[in-house]
């Protein structure tokens, strides 16, 4: 019978439905293998370079940066509700998919990588790249994947 712990449990959170789902899934694994979880929101930052510094891009990095802390205290506020103590937030800049797969997992000592079933169709997949499908390829630790509740 496997019975893996998990101690350092990693989610991306961006706003999605599947991207909350993992989080609540990451704090249940988490409280019963006495783990933490550090809980992230990339802000892929290049796309701004790439259009150059302006005020308006620092607007936008600011207004991002802003969303990203209401993301993260709001999975404040849910750990709490849970009474589970041993969350960390993280707002990190660069490709996410890089930052994921490879920075933080390295950073935080992570040994599980929890991600969202990905709400992109086909041709979204292809144009953009799913971050899950490359964490689930690339990853140096265990990835679940959270599938959304059936209704």
């Amino acid at each position: 019978m496997l019975t893996q712990t998990y101690k350092n449990i990693l989610v991306g959170i961006d706003g999605s439905d599947q991207a909350n789902l993992a989080f609540e899934q990451a704090v249940a694994v988490a409280q019963r293998n006495n783990g933490r979880v550090i809980v992230a929101h990339i802000i892929e930052n290049q796309v701004y370079t790439m259009m150059g510094y302006s005020t308006l891009n620092d607007n936008l990095l600011d207004q991002e940066t802003e969303n990203a802390n209401e993301l993260l205290a709001a999975c404040k506020q849910y750990a709490e509700k849970a009474q589970f103590a041993q969350l960390e937030t993280v707002i990190a800049y660069g490709s996410a998919k890089e930052v994921m797969c490879h920075d933080l997992p390295e950073e935080y000592d992570v040994d599980l990588i929890m991600v969202g079933q990905s709400g992109l169709n086909a041709v979204e997949r292809l144009v953009m790249g799913s971050v899950s499908s490359y964490i689930i390829r690339q990853a140096p630790c265990d990835v679940l994947i959270v599938h959304p509740e059936k209704e």
